[in-house]
């Protein structure tokens, strides 16, 4: 079992969807029941044994560098892309110098999950397998999601492959913003800024971008209504 060490979390967006609640703070800090949403991504990743978390800044980098030098549960790396935004995969591809070329966990910030059970990040640990997959996704059906404005990504294999929807209406799995991934198959991209979707279309097309769906209730929140859904959502959990 290959336990990646290091992890790369996005944290780098505009947030104008969360608007008003972002004009004061970057979206990575937007709190949901008295948490922000980085802490939703960073508690899962330290409880699975990664000491190294590269986190990606560009609007109020100053307030994330903050928050993170009060935390002393794992070492924390800024990505400063304060001059330009580089999209998902020019992001991982830009922090090459502080992620390395082993594999890692690559994980947006504004994902809030309940999953009973084994957690997310050991189940992604077990079934990865680095001989066949360039990233392993979580994939989630699109039932057990709430905050997601789009008609699905991926259809899936009896083996765990992946192919995205292309030009059909539709497909039955979203993708959730929590991976394995080899992060050399990004660093190959030639260009300083593109999108993470690029590189996995590439290893789809290999046989070689594989999802791990997952059960629980899995939450985007993008938009302050978002944020409202996920946080009455966990309090009912505690109540």
């Amino acid at each position: 079992m290959s336990r990646p060490k290091t992890a790369m979390v996005m944290a780098a967006g505009l947030g104008t969807r969360m608007r008003p609640l972002s004009n004061d703070r970057p979206k990575a800090l937007v709190e949901v029941a008295g948490k922000p949403l980085l802490a939703y991504v960073i508690d899962p990743l330290v409880a699975a044994g990664v000491e190294r978390i590269v986190v990606n800044v560009h609007a109020h980098p100053d307030q994330i560098e903050a928050y993170l030098a009060g935390r002393r549960d794992a070492e924390f790396l800024i990505s400063d892309e304060r001059e330009r935004l580089l999209e998902t995969g020019g992001g991982v591809k830009h922090a090459r110098a502080l992620l390395g070329d082993d594999p890692i966990f690559r994980c947006n910030s504004d994902y809030v999950w309940v999953k009973p059970g084994e957690p997310a990040m050991e189940a992604l640990v077990r079934e990865w397998d680095p001989a066949r997959m360039d990233a392993l996704v979580t994939v989630i059906p699109k039932d057990r999601t709430l905050g997601f404005d789009t008609p699905g990504d991926f259809y899936q294999d009896a083996e765990g492959r992946l192919t995205h929807r292309g030009e059909r209406p539709s497909a039955p799995l979203h993708a959730f913003g929590v991976e394995i991934i080899d992060p050399r198959t990004i660093y190959a991209d030639p260009r300083e800024a593109f999108s993470l979707r690029d590189v996995w279309f590439r290893s789809a097309d290999k046989g070689r971008l594989f999802g791990l769906q997952l059960d629980g209730l899995w939450m985007q929140v993008g938009d302050p209504a978002a944020r409202d859904v996920a946080e009455a959502q966990l309090r009912a959990r505690v109540s």
